[in-house]
């Protein structure tokens, strides 16, 4: 099942790369729903680390116990949180320029 997982996240950053600003698909922020500079920013870092996070997926499934927890769990929450942050952080450069 977990290389399925990977396989899933692997094909979500592919999706991401090509994703327009909407209400219903992708990273839905506050901050990247009201900038298309910030949306495009947002997803393409997100579509890496999403691809990223589906490799270490699909490589913790090869380990599996514990380990695949952790190869499927730790990077897809670090991404998510980083990805938060990042968009906030681009959101509040374009606010002050």
């Amino acid at each position: 099942m977990l290389p399925a997982m990977g396989f899933l996240f692997i094909f979500i950053g592919f999706m991401l790369r090509k994703a327009k600003r909407n209400f219903f698909i992708g990273i839905r922020t506050p901050w990247t729903l009201s900038s298309d500079y910030v949306w495009d920013k947002t997803h393409q870092l997100g579509a890496t680390l999403f691809m990223v996070s589906g490799v270490l997926a699909f490589i913790g499934g090869i380990f599996g116990g514990m380990t695949a927890f952790w190869f499927l769990f730790v990077p897809l929450i670090g991404s998510t949180l980083f990805l938060l942050v990042y968009s906030y952080v681009l959101y509040q450069r374009e606010a002050r320029a």
